[in-house]
């Protein structure tokens, strides 16, 4: 079978581009070009091409870590082209040709080229999916962290830029000389009030520059937040080869990933945007109250059933909302621990929300790891879990199931499963946590102690008392002896109509 690139594209079955690919021009630079991002922004770009709109919003992806080496090699014998395939849970598959990439920048090689790419006045987005981690910020005081080695290097006069910062600002620097507008920064990442975020980090790393230049980023640049959400796993060997098989596609890097799709995006931009209400993009005047939902009910949910489900031997989602007991205990989380904390979603049923996610998590198709979503916990629970925990501390509410999940954490980092099983955790924090882990009989808090991840909650004996019970009885008696004694004690949940749901 023929290579996917521009020119095979007419002898493949699947959906292919049907706009002309050559008169389509950039108007987004992306920082991060992994599934997600071309599952997600990039397919909604895509459509609106199809439709012969947007022709002028082509994306051109940036790669900054040593891994985007790969992408950039894939991307480029492919003539920037690739395939998503959707998989649905009644074993189903969609496959299509995604073109609105059309160009890759690696920066390592060449960063003079990304600051003029960024810096030209065609340039009108740029976006992020940096990972949560990305924005350098110092979870136990949420501040920029300036000391950062890369941070430093991208401020020293004459660098070779490496750091989405140094890039973003210094184009920046050229526009505002050259009289040309700001580009609006759009960030894609699961962090809380993520355009505000972006805003204080791009303004934080141009205030190192020079004062005066940190105040014009906070007054001209304009960060909307957003809030994203589609489950994208890892693209396998096995993924490559079913393309082929069904579809005769030969891809060196397709995404997989779930039907479901959305983008909620907050309408300020400052040299315009791409007609993105027109395929399905909710263009609002906050997001916040969607942002919560998606934070503290998905990826927050994430977070709650991938340790336990690790130590019992599960390796993936649905294997963990297949089972009742564990389905229970994400219910239990989701509607008296994390839901009191949200205000009212436009035109969202949080009860239809919360059984729509475990028929999501359930769908064996999509076969998402555990091992994905446990990794970089030092970054994820603070902004998933942790606000939950603090809200629900301050107003007297429930925090049991929260602790159960943060003790959880602590047992998975020792790196023993409960079979015996090896767990090798990925985590920027992983040796200091899994040394404070492994001291839990002579000092049970000492994994809490770890103020750069927890903060203050090692203060709270409310908290600290539910977290070292937790610790204690999963060592003691189990996971399912843990979470069975949670889920007795709260019943009753709403978990048989979610798990018929889940189960057919």
């Amino acid at each position: 079978m023929p290579p996917l690139n521009a020119t095979t594209l007419a002898e493949h079955a699947v959906p292919v581009p049907t706009y002309d690919r050559d008169r389509v021009r950039t108007g987004i630079v992306h920082f991060g070009v992994g599934g997600f991002h071309r599952a997600h922004q990039a397919v909604y770009l895509d459509e609106l091409m199809r439709r012969g709109q947007a022709m002028d919003w082509g994306i051109c992806g940036v790669g900054l870590l040593p891994a985007d080496r790969r992408m950039q090699r894939v991307l480029q014998a492919q003539d920037h082209l690739y395939t998503v395939v959707t998989k649905h849970a009644d074993g189903t598959r969609e496959a299509r040709v995604v073109g609105s990439v059309v160009q890759y920048l690696y920066a390592p090689d060449d960063p003079e080229a990304v600051v003029r790419k960024l810096a030209d006045e065609t340039t009108r987005v740029v976006s992020l999916t940096i990972t949560e981690g990305g924005y350098n910020v110092d979870t136990a005081t949420g501040r920029f962290d300036a000391g950062n080695p890369a941070v430093l290097a991208d401020l020293e006069p004459g660098a070779a830029l490496r750091s989405a910062f140094g890039l973003v600002v210094e184009a920046l620097v050229r526009r505002r000389e050259r009289g040309v507008p700001p580009f609006t920064v759009v960030s894609c990442d699961n962090v809380p009030a993520n355009g505000e975020v972006a805003r204080r980090c791009f303004a934080a790393f141009a205030t190192l520059r020079d004062p005066e230049l940190g105040e014009w980023v906070r007054r001209e640049v304009r960060f909307p937040n957003s809030m994203v959400d589609r489950i994208t796993p890892v693209t396998t060997d096995e993924d490559r080869v079913d393309l082929a098989r069904r579809f005769g596609v030969e891809d060196g890097w397709p995404v997989v990933c779930e039907p479901f799709t959305q983008w909620v995006l907050e309408d300020s931009f400052t040299m315009g945007r791409p007609p993105l209400e027109e395929v399905g993009v909710q263009l609002v005047d906050d997001v916040e109250p969607y942002e919560l939902m998606k934070l503290r009910l998905l990826n927050a949910s994430h977070q709650v059933l991938c340790y336990l489900g690790s130590l019992v031997g599960y390796r993936f989602a649905h294997e963990v909302c297949r089972d009742p007991l564990f389905a229970s205990f994400l219910l239990g989380y989701m509607e008296r621990e994390a839901s009191p904390t949200l205000r009212p979603v436009p035109g969202v049923d949080l009860d239809r929300y919360r059984l729509r996610l475990l028929e999501r998590f359930g769908n064996a198709e999509v076969a998402d790891t555990l091992e994905r979503l446990c990794a970089d916990t030092s970054d994820r629970i603070p902004k998933f879990l942790l606000p939950v925990v603090r809200e629900n501390l301050a107003a007297g509410g429930e925090v049991e199931h929260a602790a159960v999940v943060v003790a959880a954490w602590a047992r998975y980092v020792e790196g023993v499963d409960e079979r015996g099983g090896e767990i090798r955790a990925v985590d920027r924090l992983r040796e200091p946590l899994a040394a404070a882990a492994r001291r839990w009989r002579e000092d049970p808090l000492a994994f809490l102690r770890r103020r750069e991840v927890f903060g203050d909650l090692v203060d709270n004996p409310r908290f600290t008392a539910a977290y070292v019970n937790a610790l204690t009885s999963l060592h003691l008696r189990g996971v399912r002896s843990v979470i069975g004694e949670v889920v007795a004690h709260h019943l009753p949940v709403t978990a048989p109509d979610a798990l018929s749901g889940v189960d057919r």
